[in-house]
């Protein structure tokens, strides 16, 4: 756990007792600081109440006894509409703030010589291979690594700083929205496209929230931004012409000049005097596709940034064993291999991995996000079916008809067992692709709650088969 510093014998307000409330509630009262809690579920304020929390609800609490007020990520800052608490606070005078920001803080008001490395990864759609991918090269060069925020553990739940240590965090909108004074040594902006526009008013908060992880970087730090997109091309302009040390990587099929960037899978640093071929990355298991060779791009020049050495990333390259959840090979039934892509919760997610395999039987469905798979409409000659679940799975039905052979299967069991029907029966070697392009709440508490019970929807079809081998 990180203690927080900077709110020693002051009162916060913690609305919000999911994971990352009650975590930093334990972080607060670790630096010395007084926590009120409280959440509008029951569920929330008993799991409180167990570790001994004072649980008060905020709805009569007296604000002016609050030196800040700790969000929950989930909780609406601005869009749709305000939660309750924040407006309360905002009337009070009262600072909102997130769990990223209360590590900022803590990292901001350490001596030069405890204050570790920080990095941070955003992006619509990669975030996470990408940060695990870094982790894994800082890691492998021997740094004392940590990695969480978004992704896996809670930041604040990440083991204490020391002026050796280099923090990897995936950063999420919601969680920048929250965030003031992060200042990463190596800062990643991926990707942008539409996600979230309800929570941020539209495209252009979305986009100001994501450029946040670049708000205070300084000419000491390296800004790393993906511009294969138009809004992050902009981005980069506007970044590089105020000076700040920029690096591009993209997936590209020439060289575009000063950055990294793959050329046909071949990784390349452009950045110094000359260029340096740095790996083949169709020999990186893990690492399939183009999107991913930018993930390997952007991965690589943080880790140059954190000082790893280029021979030791390329090596880290090699040897990264991949990402659960994203493009996952969860098992092999003869001659059809299961792909679990179940972080893919919008269609450029999905995107990703269609455009990795000639052809699949792809499962896809659930709370569809604007725009559905409409975008995909490219792809969909690579799809030699299509099994729908969850809420989505007429409406896809409708723009797939005519365009690629579906059925409605409704569940994840339903359609895994058809889909594996479909491909066994087909005799060539098959892919099986968990691809949904939505969001996973219609059916599942999370994505990767999702992308288990197709691993246990697999499971169960190679059980009857270990059986016949006993037998």
């Amino acid at each position: 756990m990180i203690p927080i510093r900077g709110f020693e014998g002051r009162k916060v307000a913690v609305f919000g007792l999911g994971r990352t409330g009650l975590t930093a509630a334990r972080a607060l009262v670790a630096g010395g600081a007084e926590v009120a809690l409280w959440d509008e579920k029951e569920g929330g304020r008993a799991a409180a109440i167990a570790e001994g929390f004072p649980v008060v609800d905020l709805k009569t609490a007296d604000w002016s006894s609050f030196a800040a007020l700790m969000l929950s990520p989930g909780v609406p800052l601005t869009h749709p509409k305000p939660n309750w608490t924040v407006e309360m606070a905002r009337a009070a005078g009262v600072e909102i703030l997130g769990d990223i920001e209360l590590f900022a803080r803590t990292v901001n008001a350490a001596p030069a010589h405890k204050r570790p490395r920080v990095a941070a990864i955003t992006g619509t759609n990669g975030k996470s291979t990408t940060t695990a991918l870094l982790g894994h090269l800082c890691a492998s060069a021997g740094r004392d690594t940590r990695v969480g925020g978004n992704i896996g553990i809670g930041v604040l739940d990440l083991p204490d700083m020391h002026g050796g240590a280099v923090y990897v965090l995936e950063t999420s909108s919601y969680q920048l929205d929250l965030t003031s004074s992060l200042k990463p040594d190596a800062a990643v902006l991926l990707n942008i496209s539409p996600d979230h526009l309800d929570r941020h008013g539209g495209m252009e908060g979305y986009v100001a929230a994501k450029r946040r992880v670049l708000l205070n970087q300084t000419k000491g730090d390296t800004a790393i931004i993906g511009v294969d997109d138009a809004w992050c091309q902009r981005i980069c302009t506007e970044i590089t012409a105020a000076n700040h040390r920029t690096i591009w990587p993209r997936s590209a099929s020439r060289s575009m000049g000063r950055g990294v960037y793959a050329i046909q899978g071949v990784l390349y640093d452009a950045t110094g005097d000359r260029v340096i071929e740095v790996a083949d990355l169709l020999r990186a298991r893990s690492l399939p596709g183009r999107h991913n060779w930018q993930n390997a791009a952007a991965a690589y020049a943080a880790a140059r940034a954190l000082g790893v050495p280029a021979e030791e990333a390329a090596e880290g390259l090699m040897t990264f064993p991949g990402l659960a959840h994203r493009m996952e090979t969860v098992a092999m039934i003869g001659r059809v291999r299961f792909v679990n892509d179940s972080k893919a919760t919008n269609a450029d997610a999905a995107r990703q991995a269609l455009s990795s395999y000639p052809r699949v039987y792809w499962i896809a469905g659930g709370q569809p996000k604007e725009g559905g798979i409409a975008p995909l409409d490219d792809l969909f000659g690579r799809v030699a079916k299509a099994y729908l679940i969850g809420e989505g799975a007429s409406d896809f039905g409708k723009v797939l008809e005519g365009r690629a052979p579906c059925v409605q299967s409704g569940t994840i069991e339903a359609a895994t067992a058809a889909a594996f029907a479909d491909a066994e029966a087909s005799g060539e070697d098959a892919i099986v692709l968990l691809s949904p392009a939505c969001a996973s709440f219609d059916q599942f508490s999370d994505f990767e709650a999702r992308g288990e019970a197709f691993r246990a929807a697999v499971e169960s079809l190679q059980r009857p088969a270990l059986k016949g081998a006993r037998a």
